[in-house]
């Protein structure tokens, strides 16, 4: 006979399976309530209409204010879908000439399929406004039908489209996220058509290890730290320069060096993600900040003092004779106006004045032993890690030849290639301390049951010391204030960091720089003394202007100026 204590430790066990059977229940309830309340909804108005097609549903991507409030960027879009039952329409002539009143129609088209009797279905328009398909439903004809429908939309229309990306059709015809942060967070936004209460009873009794312990998948929406009306801003000064000087490509970054969080970031030419079909070029749809790479000329020269100053071949006092040019394995380097500037020449005039000389004497006294290694730990030649798919990294093969004018050369921003979005992650560590951050899209996800979780680009790894940081901190803030357009743009209350570069295109047909087509780019931070925000502009082959500091100068200051006013960011000095 089983002792009392046997029995109601059995009669417990029982209760507990029941009331944990009870609550796997409530909670599957409470997710169709909630979760799936809405698909419900749609199928059952669509199953009254039409037995075919499926209700379309993905998550949600928003950009963010500067004040947290979230802004749709990809959302859904709810409209109706019109149908025709070819066998049942009478006088397709009389349905047509009522139907062209209200949407667009081919007549020709709506004809052809209206004689297909044997079809029990054909597609007239897709997208239409709710207001428009209640037009289409009063007229009441017999054999069109009204059918409720939801697309991917993009309230922004080009606002971020390379960031953003799109959803449609790509490889093998599937339907998915394509490019940018549709496809990069792909298995994020994707819904399975799981709103049947049938789905949740079999998963239960064949596979009650995932129900029960690995529970609802982490699908959810996207919050980026794209801020809409810098975006918008960063865009429209693209614009601008693009129509000013006619460039083949132009595009910007504006990041915070600290975190990685970006801001803005565009490229032009772009597209619309609303008819992403429509665009001439399928280059558009690439974005070329982290998909494609080049040579930046210039900018790289504080990187190269930087990497001089760390470690210890030279210090902020330092001089060189420059002579205007130097002969290396055969080759002359110059001076980009072919002068020297004579014996004791400082090293920020290597800054202030962009001297070849000056990068490549710096190289070239560190050697191809430590000058590579300080390149690499910038993170150039090496993908950055941001949540943007595709991304390829930079070309420092140059470095490993071991010849002496590769290692000049690449002083200065030539002969090594790599993207913008490497090329400002490398800069940012002048403007953070030191420290090579990741940078990141996604601020966090928001998934479906509930939780979040935030996107960090982590504390980052060091690269410099933080004296060095600071000495070129205060050697570009000398170059805005002094030399760039000869100290006209100089901010009183506000320091700010900054230098141009101009580097020759190379012809892949010819292995050699053309003559007359420069990339031009410029980069700066600010305020200088514990910066805010990193900007990175450059365009591609600009007509008529051959210098950075013609044509960057005044789109950089404008972009400062308004972040300046936007973010109310306090003077430093």
């Amino acid at each position: 006979m089983r002792s009392s204590s046997s029995i109601k430790w059995r009669l417990r066990l029982v209760a507990g399976g029941i009331t944990l059977f009870a609550l796997i229940i409530a909670g599957n309830l409470y997710k169709t309530q909630i979760f799936s309340h809405e698909a419900y909804v749609l199928k059952a108005d669509r199953q009254y209409a039409s037995t075919e097609g499926d209700i379309f549903d993905r998550g949600y991507i928003y950009f963010q204010s500067k004040s947290g409030d979230l802004v749709s960027a990809a959302g859904i879009k709810e409209g109706n879908l019109i149908v025709m039952v070819p066998s049942l329409i009478k006088n397709p002539e009389s349905v047509y000439n009522s139907l062209s009143k209200i949407i667009p129609l081919n007549h020709e088209d709506f004809l052809n399929k209206a004689k297909k009797t044997g079809s029990q279905y054909a597609e007239l328009a897709k997208h239409v406004e709710i207001e428009v398909g209640d037009k289409i439903q009063a007229l009441n004809f017999a054999g069109i039908r009204v059918q409720k429908e939801r697309w991917r939309f993009y309230p922004g229309n080009e606002l971020a489209a390379h960031v953003i990306g799109y959803y449609g059709f790509g490889k093998d015809s599937i339907l998915e996220g394509q490019y940018g942060l549709e496809r990069f967070y792909e298995p994020v936004l994707t819904r399975k058509d799981d709103a049947s209460p049938g789905n949740f009873l079999t998963d239960l009794f064949t596979n009650i290890k995932k129900t029960v312990v690995e529970g609802e998948e982490m699908t959810g929406d996207v919050v980026s730290s794209v801020e809409p009306t810098v975006e918008h801003e960063l865009e429209d000064t693209l614009m601008k320069v693009k129509s000013q000087w006619s460039s083949d490509l132009v595009g910007g970054i504006i990041m915070d060096p600290k975190t990685g969080e970006i801001y803005a970031m565009s490229a032009l030419p772009s597209y619309n993600p609303n008819s992403y079909g429509s665009a001439s070029n399928t280059r558009a749809y690439t974005n070329p900040l982290v998909q494609d790479r080049y040579e930046m000329g210039s900018i790289m020269k504080p990187l190269t003092m930087a990497a001089g100053l760390d470690s210890g071949v030279i210090t902020p006092n330092s001089t060189y004779d420059d002579k205007g040019f130097i002969t290396l394995n055969g080759k002359t380097i110059k001076n980009y106006d072919g002068k020297g500037r004579g014996n004791k020449t400082p090293m920020q005039k290597i800054l202030s004045e962009s001297l070849n000389t000056g990068a490549s004497y710096i190289a070239l006294l560190m050697g191809k032993d430590r000058f590579p290694v300080y390149m690499n730990n910038y993170g150039l030649g090496v993908e950055t890690g941001i949540d943007q798919p595709y991304e390829i990294k930079g070309d420092l093969r140059n470095l490993k030849s071991g010849r002496d004018v590769e290692l000049a050369t690449a002083s200065f921003g030539q002969g090594i290639a790599v993207t913008p979005m490497e090329m400002t992650r490398a800069l940012a560590t002048l403007a953070n301390g030191g420290m090579l951050i990741t940078p990141h899209l996604a601020d966090k996800i928001n998934y479906r049951i509930g939780t979040n979780k935030t996107v960090a680009g982590g504390s980052g790894v060091r690269v410099l010391k933080k004296e060095t940081t600071d000495a070129v901190t205060k050697m570009l803030i000398t170059v805005v204030d002094l030399a760039l357009k000869k100290g006209a743009v100089k901010m009183d209350r506000w320091s700010v960091a900054a230098k141009t570069g101009t580097a020759q295109i190379a012809d892949s047909s010819t292995s050699k720089y053309y003559s007359d087509r420069y990339l031009h780019s410029f980069f700066g931070y600010f305020p200088a003394s514990n910066p805010r925000f990193i900007i990175f502009l450059y365009q591609v082959y600009p007509k008529g202007a051959t210098y950075a500091s013609e044509t960057l100068t005044d789109p950089f200051m404008r972009l400062t100026k308004f972040l300046i006013s936007y973010y109310e960011i306090a003077p430093d000095r």
